[in-house]
């Protein structure tokens, strides 16, 4: 089985968000499991050719409605998994961002999508490859999935290809675009269901309808996409999908090779299951250290790696900490960008309470794993959170999580019961209200200074979790055998 698969972003290569990240590990344990599965992105101008050994592959002409464009493809082999990058004018080449704006995105985007229909076809030529599958993902690549149905009308390589959509946030939808992609000389979409909600202007709903499954990143957020406080606009469509059976959630998995706290090269100290308590308080003391606070064993460190936006939950957060504060023997500490107003509001309390929360207003991927290694517990209090990464390496480096229900959080976190200490990997709260997330912080603290053996066998078990990629991997490859028979007629 050949699968390609065509995204905005690609960890190492350009991250902003959790879709590098699933982008850049998913290849590789596709093809441990034998398939052969490659990514194509578009080839920013701010990547390092030369540290990554990226080379020129080919070049061709590309065509278009405003008019012909010279394309450049590179390639490396990363971990195993060949990378395409595309660059073409006017869009790609010379960037210094993954993204700019909203009305330079979008024609952006929509170009990418031709892009990579063009470069499929010159792959198929030159080298004899073309993918039995494109798995595209979120707006930026949703154009394809419409684009290979609209090739497949008297072209049987095309018609051989089948499509899936992952959804990592349905929030960003990619709207109100008719008329870039009348600009681009796309043709009308007039799929029932675009018309009957309006949104054949919808890039994300164009890729939903489509392809031939929609994947969403953990089982709990498929289903909660099928309504509209989580769907948004999409929702009927979800709904639809679903009753089809053509809706799957599969829970999105970590590096467990890069994401170990046994050979991480970052931590003060090394540990395992058999070795946590003891290493781990010297990467706890250096977070304090670094922090510039008080290096004390005794008082419990709350730790956040976080994006600053609404979504994230620091509305409900910052009140609950603030209270807890004032009147309870712990610490706080944040790593994280975003909104300047939340940035100033954390920038403040840090300010208030120097002497037991500190924030760093930054990305630094060496502090965000010294977090995880040194933090004791780790608050995630998302509005909504389609899987998340942050509670899995949490829970894989012994900091217990205290999570909202939802999406991925849901279905990864198992709550603790105060009846039976050999159940949890950490604390769930369900309402979206700054009293909920305070009690649960307080339930976690008593938790930590009055059941201290607790405490240390839920650790053990969090870091026992299996979150590699493996089954979903699996999951994946079987999702894909299912949409691939649709093609060609049989049911794999």
């Amino acid at each position: 089985m050949k699968v390609l698969l065509a995204s905005a972003e690609t960890a190492p290569f350009a991250k902003v968000g959790g879709l590098a990240d699933v982008v850049g590990s998913l290849p590789a344990a596709l093809r441990k499991s034998g398939t052969d599965a490659r990514v194509v992105m578009p080839g920013y101008g701010f990547i390092d050719h030369h540290k990554y050994r990226i080379s020129r592959l080919f070049s061709f002409e590309f065509t278009h409605r405003s008019g012909t464009s010279h394309v450049d493809v590179f390639t490396c082999v990363h971990n195993g998994v060949p990378i395409y990058f595309l660059q073409g004018w006017p869009y790609f080449g010379n960037e210094t961002s993954v993204y700019t704006t909203w009305d330079w995105d979008i024609p952006r985007f929509i170009f990418f999508n031709q892009m990579v229909m063009a470069f499929m076809w010159q792959l198929s030529l030159r080298l004899d490859w073309m993918p039995d599958l494109v798995n595209v993902s979120d707006w930026h690549t949703a154009l394809l999935p419409f684009l290979i149905h609209q090739s497949a009308y008297g072209q049987p390589d095309w018609g051989a290809v089948a499509t899936a959509l992952t959804i990592h946030n349905i929030a960003y939808q990619g709207d109100n675009v008719g008329g870039f992609l009348w600009d681009a000389g796309i043709p009308g979409r007039n799929h029932p269901a675009l018309q009957h909600d309006g949104l054949e202007s919808n890039l994300l709903a164009i890729g939903s309808v489509y392809s031939d499954y929609v994947i969403t990143v953990s089982p709990r957020y498929a289903n909660e996409i099928m309504h509209s406080y989580a769907g948004f606009n999409l929702a009927p469509l979800m709904k639809e999908r679903a009753y089809k059976g053509e809706l799957i959630g599969i829970l999105n998995g970590i590096d467990t090779e890069r994401w170990d706290p046994a050979t991480d090269k970052h931590l003060i100290e090394n540990y395992d299951t058999n070795t946590v308590q003891e290493a781990r308080l010297l990467n706890k003391r250096h977070l304090q250290s670094y922090a510039r606070l008080p290096i004390d064993d005794r008082l419990p460190v709350i730790g956040m790696v976080t994006r600053l936006a609404w979504q994230k939950g620091l509305d409900l957060a910052l009140p609950a900490l603030r209270r807890l504060l004032i009147d309870t023997e712990m610490q706080f500490i944040i790593l994280g960008t975003g909104d300047q107003d939340l940035e100033y509001q954390l920038w403040r309390l840090s300010q208030d309470f120097n002497w037991k929360a500190a924030t760093f207003l930054e990305f630094d991927a060496a502090l965000s794993q010294h977090i995880y290694a040194g933090a004791d517990m780790f608050l995630m209090p998302s509005h909504f959170e389609p899987c998340g990464i942050g509670q899995m390496l949490a829970m894989r480096y012994g900091s217990l999580p205290i999570v909202r229900e939802t999406g991925g959080l849901a279905d990864t976190v198992i709550n603790y019961d105060n009846r039976d200490a050999d159940i949890g990997t950490g604390f769930v709260f369900q309402f979206e209200e700054p009293d909920a997330v305070m009690n649960t912080i307080r339930w976690a603290l008593r938790t930590y200074y009055n059941r201290p053996d607790a405490w240390k066998r839920m650790q053990i078990r969090a870091m026992k979790q299996d979150f590699s990629w493996d089954q979903s991997a699996q999951q994946y490859i079987s999702l894909f055998n299912k949409a691939i028979g649709k093609h060609k007629g049989d049911a794999l």
